[in-house]
């Protein structure tokens, strides 16, 4: 409990933090280092904001690499457990990498329309960045209360970054004031669990879970007030009521990286927390997970049909995805963290993708773009009709033509249907709300392709680097579901390293005690 750890071994372990924290603290001098005089113009900061975005990508380029050599070293976690340095969290790292990169691809390409953001922009995502890289690395509720606050407190601000937009200021103040909630719900609960057992490190809290029958009081209103906290940060019903406003009044490069990379970290903590430090209590959780996953999936898919504001469609959609990978989670069984890894990165590309052609629809004004604005897409812009109607039926787990978005529908039923205790239940809600989704997502799809392009309604302009993206995202989606190994291998190798939270006693509810991966069929 004492260990003191050395300086060296920090780095080594946090050498990804390192890199972006001290690349982040680089780029906020390079905004005020020269002052903004007289003469100064909007070219100026416009000039700014765009060469530290592409400066960004550079960085967060070079922090995945340090991420996969570490992978390919075996670096370890610290000797006190506190921090991972398993296979879990590198590969989570590098989906945020990938989130975070194609965010300032999105970021750069509207600035170039709308001249809305200022250089500090850049700064914000690679700061929420940090905090996300600290959450798939930690073992300790302290930790995670520090990686959720760093990754919250910077996105708060991002939501409301154009401060031209009165949209802007509302999503800004209601997600702020939701999440002081959130947090508050989740700080209480990380004080109940350390009064209950003493830690709050995740191997500790495992083994005094295992060497108590009867779980107090205490405990099970924490860890109950803890999934309250998840709950909002992945945007699960019933704590979902910020996400449609919040996701309508950000800029569009910022709800992407809400939608896809905040929750990419939000769900990689959920189950290392559930998995690593929980399992043991499965039968206390596992009741009120399963419900949550359900109403999740039930209410994102029930409300996005009478949509007509894409954004809020594609806010019901991210719901709605938050319960198939809650679905993952309650099982908690060997193919729980591969489905998460292969579904995050599908998500990832398919979400980013989506808000390019958005942020291309929208050419630079400060409202969202409508069922409208992408009728007719197909007559003036057929391979961007093409890619977004891709980007859909990836959502929506279609075969082929849905890319890989199929298979991470695919393995998340795997993963249900292969447990110990086989959720079947949970497979037809999964397969059900599936097909609900088919009704708004194929809307969309008939816009583009079987309706006529409104009298008066600008042809969409691309920029190259939009133009990039977009086509890029498409692409991948594909190709990996035409031969989706390359990512199943990286999720296969998603596995903790050993010394993690001793087993559970067998008269519980089954449950595995340390994240791992299953063997996927190629």
């Amino acid at each position: 409990m004492g260990e003191f750890l050395s300086a060296g071994e920090l780095a080594r372990v946090l050498a990804p933090e390192l890199l972006l924290s001290v690349g982040a603290m680089v780029m906020l001098l390079a905004t005020v280092w020269r002052p903004q005089g007289a003469h100064a113009t909007a070219a100026d900061g416009a000039e700014r904001t765009s060469l530290l975005a592409r400066f960004g990508i550079v960085l967060c380029l070079l922090v995945s690499l340090v991420v996969m050599i570490a992978w390919g070293d075996g670096v370890a976690g610290t000797s006190d457990q506190r921090l991972a340095g398993d296979g879990f969290r590198w590969a989570i790292d590098c989906v945020i990498m990938l989130g975070t990169i194609l965010t300032l691809c999105l970021v750069e390409a509207e600035h170039h329309r709308s001249g809305a953001y200022s250089p500090e922009v850049p700064v914000l995502i690679l700061l929420a960045a940090v905090g996300m890289l600290v959450l798939a690395a930690a073992r300790d509720l302290m930790l995670v209360s520090i990686g959720i606050e760093l990754m919250s407190l910077a996105v708060y601000v991002l939501a409301g970054v154009n401060r031209r937009s009165a949209r802007g200021a509302e999503a800004a103040i209601k997600y702020f004031l939701l999440g002081a909630v959130a947090s508050g719900f989740l700080l209480y609960g990380i004080a109940l669990l350390y009064g209950a057992t003493g830690s709050t490190r995740f191997v500790d809290i495992a083994a005094w879970v295992s060497a108590h029958a009867m779980l107090s009081p205490l405990f099970v209103v924490g860890t109950a007030l803890l999934l309250v906290g998840f709950g909002f940060k992945v945007a699960a019903a019933p704590f979902h009521l910020w996400t449609p406003d919040v996701y309508d009044g950000a800029p569009l490069p910022i709800t992407a990286f809400m939608s896809a990379t905040v929750k990419t970290a939000g769900f990689a903590v959920f189950a290392r927390v559930l998995v690593e430090s929980l399992a043991g209590a499965a039968a206390r959780w596992h009741g009120g997970l399963w419900w949550l996953a359900v109403v999740t999936m039930v209410v994102g898919n029930v409300f996005a049909l009478s949509q007509r504001n894409l954004v809020r469609m594609l806010a019901y959609s991210s719901i709605a995805h938050a319960g198939y990978l809650l679905v993952a989670l309650v099982v908690a069984s060997p193919a729980s963290t591969t489905a998460v890894v292969f579904y995050t990165v599908s998500y990832t590309l398919a979400t980013m993708g989506a808000f390019g052609v958005l942020v291309t629809l929208n050419a630079g004004r400060d409202r969202a773009p409508t069922i409208d604005d992408i009728a007719g897409l197909w007559l003036v812009r057929p391979w961007m009709a093409t890619a977004m109607a891709v980007f859909l039926l990836a959502f929506m787990g279609m075969p082929l033509v849905g890319g890989m978005g199929f298979f991470a529908k695919w393995y998340v039923l795997q993963a249900v249907l292969q447990a110990p205790a086989p959720q079947t239940t949970l497979a037809v809600v999964v397969v059900m709300t599936s097909a609900v989704s088919a009704a708004y997502y194929l809307a969309v799809v008939s816009a583009m392709f079987m309706r006529p392009r409104p009298d008066g309604q600008p042809v969409p302009s691309t920029a190259p680097l939009a133009r990039s993206l977009i086509t890029l995202t498409a692409v991948l989606l594909l190709a990996l579901g035409l031969y989706p190994t390359p990512v199943v291998e990286v999720a296969r190798l998603a596995v903790t390293s050993p010394a993690t939270a001793p087993a559970a006693p067998t008269d519980r509810a089954p449950g595995p005690t340390r994240l791992q991966a299953a063997s996927l069929p190629r």
